[in-house]
């Protein structure tokens, strides 16, 4: 079974699959290789041009769904690296930063993030290995509660 098979697979052992692209909201590319390094624009929780999980985590939206959008996110990341590169020519993520938009009280963003991760480690698995950065903002575009910017190597 080739590697895409295998995601595949693991992403429906998930109940996922791989969304549509995601077009850019402005004159940018989605994906951007440099040499071996691959660079993918900020992905934010949309699935089929349907804005999901706006709003302030905390107040609008729980832990719980900010997960989700989070999930959501990095699902359309891995999107973007199978339509637009292969899957199988990636050696793995490097790194994630996570946006994310919240009431002042609220304070559990690393348990948001870990939606991005989890979803990154249980489906690429050892490929899925990165660091991250969580950073609070106080207005996201359109009102996402989180976005996911994300580089990964090439084979």
């Amino acid at each position: 079974m080739n590697f895409t098979d295998t995601l595949k697979k693991r992403l429906a052992n998930l109940n996922l699959s791989l969304p549509d692209l995601t077009t850019p909201g402005g004159n940018y590319q989605s994906v951007n290789v440099r040499g071996n390094m691959v660079y993918i624009a900020i992905q934010f929780p949309i699935i089929k041009n349907e804005f999901l999980y706006t709003g302030y985590l905390g107040k609008d939206l729980s832990t719980e769904e900010g997960y989700q959008a989070a999930q959501l996110c990095a699902l359309n990341v891995i999107s973007q690296i199978h339509y637009k590169i292969g899957i199988e020519k990636i050696a793995g993520i490097n790194h994630f930063d996570l946006y994310y938009q919240s009431d002042s009280i609220w304070d559990e963003a690393p348990d948001v993030a870990n939606g991005a991760s989890d979803l990154f480690v249980n489906v690429l698995q050892e490929k899925g290995q990165h660091t991250r950065a969580i950073i609070g903002a106080a207005n996201l575009p359109r009102n996402f509660s989180v976005g996911l910017v994300s580089t990964f190597t090439l084979v």
